[in-house]
C-alpha cells in the first residue's frame, strides 16, 4: 500500500508477503509445533498448548504478567506508518489476553545497504508513537543487517490472574462480537496488483488500537477472546472452538468487511495466504449456505485486524453499542453452542 513517505526504493518491493501474510502458513506451522513439547511450570497460567495471543505468568495471587512478540514485512510505503501498523498489531495481543501494556523492545531486521538510517529512524517513530498513544514505552530492542526488512514489538504487559482471556474461554450460549471489519489481506493483493481499492479505509483499521475492544470484552464478562490476524477469522474461530471445546455459528451477512473487498473476492483479487487459511480450516468448517467467495473473506489473513469475543448476548450487544459509540466498526456475527470444535457457516 502507498502512502505520502518516500524513499528511493518502495518499501513494499522488498516484502515478499504483506504483514501478517507473509507469517508461516498455520498448516505448516502445526507441523512445526507438533516436534516441540510444550513447556510446563505452576506459574505459568497461558502457554502454547491452546495456541493463545501471548504467554502468561504469575507473580502474584493478583497480578501476572503477559508477553508476545509479532513482527512482519513492510505493508505500506510510508515507513512511519508502517511502524505504527507493526506496534498496533504487536501491542493486540496483550490486549487479546484481557491485559495492559507495559513496555515493549523493538525487532529490526534492517537491510543497511539499501535504506538509510532516515527511513528506519521514521519505522521506529512510528512504533513510538502507538507507544505513547497506548500509554507503553518502548525501550530499545536489537537489530540486524537483512536483505528483506522487517520490523515489530516484543511486548510485555499486566492482567489479573483470574481475569485473563483465552481461546478456551468460549461459553456455549455467548454471542460472537467482531470488532473490526476484515478485508486487509484483499486489499494489500488488489494494491501489489495495480487493482484500485480503498486503501485509506484499510490503513485506518489497521491503525486503530484494540485498546477499547479489549475493555469492552473485559466489561461484558468475556472469558475467550482472540485478536484476527495471519489465520483469518475463520482460522483463529477454528482455534477457539477446538480449544473450548464447543462450535459456533457465523452469520457470513453480519461480518462487518472493508469497502468494496467482497467485489475484489468476486474479481479473483485473493492472496495467497488466505487460500492457504482456506485449505486449513476445511475439516472443521461445516456449510450452512456460504459461497465459496464468503468462505474466502472469512478466511483472509489480517494486520492488525480486531478482537473476537464471546459474551453473554445482552451484554455483547451493549459491548457493540458502546464501541460503535467510540467509532468502532465492530457487529455480533454469531453464536456459540455445544459441540466439537466446528464452525457452522
Amino acid at each position: 500500500m502507498t502512502s505520502s513517505g518516500t524513499t528511493e526504493r518502495r518499501l513494499t518491493e522488498f516484502s515478499h508477503g504483506a504483514g501478517c501474510g507473509c507469517k508461516l502458513g498455520p498448516g505448516q506451522l502445526a507441523g512445526v509445533l507438533e516436534n516441540v513439547t510444550p513447556p510446563s511450570h505452576p506459574d505459568l497460567l497461558v502457554g502454547t498448548d491452546t495456541g493463545d495471543d501471548a504467554a502468561v505468568w504469575k507473580l502474584s495471587a493478583d497480578r501476572a504478567l503477559v508477553a508476545t512478540t509479532d513482527f512482519f514485512t513492510p505493508i505500506v510505503d510510508d515507513p512511519r506508518t508502517w511502524g505504527a501498523i507493526a506496534a498496533t498489531n504487536a501491542v493486540s495481543d496483550v490486549y487479546a489476553m484481557g491485559g495492559t501494556p507495559l513496555f515493549a523492545l523493538n525487532l529490526v531486521c534492517w537491510p543497511s545497504n539499501d535504506l538509510g538510517p532516515e527511513v528506519l529512524a521514521e519505522v521506529l517513530t512510528g512504533g513510538a508513537d502507538v507507544g505513547r498513544a497506548c500509554g507503553f514505552a518502548v525501550v530499545g530492542g536489537h537489530t540486524i543487517d537483512d536483505p528483506e526488512p522487517k520490523y515489530g514489538l516484543a511486548v510485555v504487559g499486566e492482567v489479573h490472574p483470574e481475569r485473563v482471556l483465552t481461546n478456551a474461554g468460549l461459553r456455549p450460549g455467548d454471542a460472537l462480537v467482531l470488532t473490526k471489519p476484515i478485508g486487509i489481506g484483499v486489499i494489500s493483493t488488489a494494491v501489489k496488483r495495480g487493482v484500485p481499492a480503498d486503501v485509506d479505509a484499510a490503513v485506518a483499521a489497521m491503525l486503530t488500537p484494540n485498546a477499547d475492544a479489549s475493555a469492552a470484552a473485559v466489561g461484558s464478562g468475556a472469558t475467550g477472546c482472540t485478536d484476527v490476524t495471519g489465520f483469518g477469522l475463520l482460522g483463529h474461530l477454528t482455534k477457539m472452538t477446538v480449544a473450548s471445546g464447543v462450535d459456533a455459528t457465523v452469520d457470513v451477512a453480519a461480518v462487518p468487511t472493508l469497502p468494496g473487498v467482497r467485489e475484489l473476492i468476486a474479481d479473483g483479487v485473493v492472496p495467497g495466504g488466505t487460500l492457504r487459511n482456506r485449505q486449513w480450516i476445511d475439516d472443521r468448517i461445516v456449510r450452512a449456505g456460504a459461497s465459496d467467495d464468503e468462505l474466502i473473506l472469512l478466511s483472509d489473513a489480517q494486520t492488525s485486524g480486531g478482537l473476537l469475543f464471546g459474551a453473554a448476548p445482552d451484554a455483547a450487544e451493549a459491548a457493540v453499542a458502546r464501541l460503535r459509540e467510540q467509532g468502532h466498526g465492530a457487529a455480533v456475527i454469531g453464536t456459540v453452542t455445544e459441540g466439537t470444535g466446528l464452525v457452522h457457516v
